[in-house]
């Protein structure tokens, strides 16, 4: 069975939109994580905002998963 070129364009755009949004909410969360493990060293009650601020960088992933949803979906 042969599969178009278009095909597997649509697969790799998809992976790409994963990836690269994987890619940089991992450097976000890194340079955050620093400052906030930086920050509750000085200040313990700083704990809460400091997890809160490294966990919101997950959502680019996840805006990164519903692009590549909605990409697949045009081959359908």
């Amino acid at each position: 069975m042969a599969v178009e070129i278009g095909t597997g364009l649509l697969g790799l755009s998809a992976a790409l939109a994963i990836g690269m949004s994987a890619i940089a909410a991992a450097i976000a969360e890194k340079e955050i994580g620093t400052a906030a493990v930086g920050a509750m060293t000085e200040k313990e009650e700083l704990f809460g905002k400091g997890l809160i601020l490294t966990v919101i960088p997950e959502t680019i992933v996840i805006f990164g998963l519903v692009v590549a949803i909605l990409i697949i979906q045009l081959a359908a």
